[in-house]
């Protein structure tokens, strides 16, 4: 997310470390490259001009232009201006009733019935929450179905009468879960237009008849500038408690999250990242800002690895790297639970200083990850214990089995014998790990 936009302001960052002060005329070039990024990423005009107006000022200001250097001057405005549009503060869920109750809104094919799934998947994980499902979208055709099928697959509930009036299931709906002891309602609407008042009518009648502690809009953020309309229109008859942003992941130019809480002061509560189960996050302005400008986002990382992998086994594995014992085996084992933090590149953008080595735009072919996933599948146990065993005929029969060639198979051996070299020579050093 943000790829393009990061560059360009990376990009105005560098130029400007070239200066030995900041003047009216070297700031307007720097300012002309930030504004022409804003609104290539598809930011507000009105946005992106107060926005580069109050860069421009305080960057002339003389109290920081004495205290800082250009450069450190610059990035710390800039970054400051950005927390400014996103929000400053990171914008909470509230969880502080014996049951919350949400429902969730948004156009047709903004991906609002996932959004649910993605929702309580992960307020279970992160709050341990029980969670239940509200199915009343009674318009679309297999939208019951599309929950259903969501609940099964994260073992959640699903409350539906098929059928009816959405404003009565949503009233049962309710009662259902306050005597079968769920603490998080999650209520699934149909989508609709902004301007289809008999449809915004009936979202406004269960925001009458259920006490709803989050009126959330779920937009797709590839829609581009018309998203601060539909969030108005929808807020005019619903007094919305916040947003989430789909499709954070794909190709979006990240316009509508800059843009969102300076005009609509709507604040951005959680992004969707990716089109798994789990891909989902809280919006954390400071960190967001983070990866746009290729710093990294450190704690994001931690808080995911911490979330998917399994802490007894990485402490296992530091262990056996410090004793030199780590075999294909422990790779193996290793390699599955990185999987579970997403695509490589997307974790690599996460580590501080990423950008600054050229590692923002690497792009990882998730079949090679396959291919060595493959082949090590296609070892014995103990081929991957003593890989050393592994001669000719192995090589062939493990190439067959992993659909992969003989040469695949040599490169992993010998980038795990280089693997095994820098241990010992780890070892040696004293180079021990923390564990």
């Amino acid at each position: 997310m943000f790829e393009n936009l990061g560059e360009r302001l990376q990009k105005a960052i560098k130029n400007i470390r070239g200066y030995g002060k900041i003047t009216e005329d070297n700031i307007s070039d720097i300012m002309r490259e930030v504004r022409m990024a804003l609104l290539e990423a598809d930011v507000n005009y009105q946005v992106v001009k107060e926005f580069t107006n109050k860069v421009k000022e305080k960057a002339l200001g003389e109290e920081v232009r004495k205290s800082l250097s250009p450069s450190e001057m610059f990035v710390t405005i800039l970054k400051d201006e950005l927390i400014n549009l996103l929000g400053v503060e990171k914008a909470t869920l509230k969880l502080d009733k014996q049951m919350n109750i949400y429902m969730l809104v948004g156009l047709q094919g903004s991906g609002k019935t996932t959004t649910v799934g993605k929702l309580g998947n992960y307020l279970r994980k992160k709050y341990k929450k029980k969670p239940i499902f509200i199915a009343c979208d009674v318009y679309r055709p297999a939208a019951i179905d599309q929950l259903k099928q969501l609940g099964k697959e994260l073992d959640i509930y699903v409350y539906e009468e098929g059928k009816g009036k959405p404003v009565d299931i949503a009233l049962r709906g309710v009662k259902y879960a306050e005597e079968n002891n769920y603490d998080l309602v999650l209520i699934d609407t149909a989508g609709r237009l902004h301007i289809d008042d008999e449809l915004m009518n009936e979202l406004k009648s269960i925001s009458e008849a259920v006490t709803l502690d989050e009126t959330i809009l779920v937009i797709d953020s590839m829609m581009g500038q018309d998203a601060i309309n539909v969030i108005e229109g929808f807020n005019n008859k619903l007094s919305l408690t916040g947003t989430i942003l789909t499709k954070l992941d794909s190709d979006t130019r990240g316009g509508v999250a800059l843009s969102v809480r300076h005009l609509t002061n709507i604040p951005i509560k959680l992004v969707g990242v990716s089109e798994k189960l789990d891909g989902i996050e809280g919006f954390d302005p400071h960190r967001m800002v983070g990866r746009i400008l290729g710093e990294g986002d450190l704690l994001s990382l931690i808080e995911k690895a911490e979330d998917v992998i399994d802490a007894e086994k990485a402490k296992e594995a530091a262990k056996k790297l410090n004793k030199g014992e780590f075999d294909l085996n422990d790779f193996l084992e290793q390699l599955k639970q990185v999987k579970k933090l997403g695509p490589l590149e997307n974790i690599i953008k996460m580590i501080p200083g990423a950008s600054k080595l050229g590692l923002n735009n690497i792009s990882i072919d998730p079949k090679q990850i396959a291919h060595i996933e493959a082949i090590m599948l296609s070892m014995t146990t103990e081929e991957r214990h003593h890989p050393e065993i592994i001669k000719a005929s192995r090589k062939i029969r493990i190439s067959k089995g992993s659909g992969t060639t003989v040469q695949e198979v040599n490169r992993l051996l010998n980038q795990y014998e280089q693997m095994k070299k820098m241990m010992k020579m780890m070892k040696s050093g004293n180079m021990k790990l923390p564990f």
